[in-house]
């Protein structure tokens, strides 16, 4: 999902370039839902897993932490 995410906004950012709109689109409504919508699979991930396979979890959030990030930068530092 971040990785949708993150490839939604730099393709919008490829198609229509950096624009400062006054009502928020529909790549911005998907993007919301999707980061949204991925916390409680993240969470039942982490119930679920983190006390059979501590290390191999960690690795795993760490990964999705970081995924969550760079979809997030775009947005961010581009003042999307």
């Amino acid at each position: 999902m971040s990785l949708a995410a993150l490839l939604m906004v730099l393709g919008h950012v490829a198609i229509f370039g950096v624009v400062h709109e006054a009502d928020e689109g529909t790549t911005a409504h998907i993007f919301q839902i999707l980061i949204t919508a991925q916390m409680p699979l993240v969470a039942f991930f982490a119930i679920k897993y983190l006390p059979r396979a501590p290390k191999e979890t960690l690795y795993v959030l760490g990964m999705q932490a970081g995924a969550v990030l760079a979809a997030m930068a775009p947005v961010f530092f581009l003042h999307l």
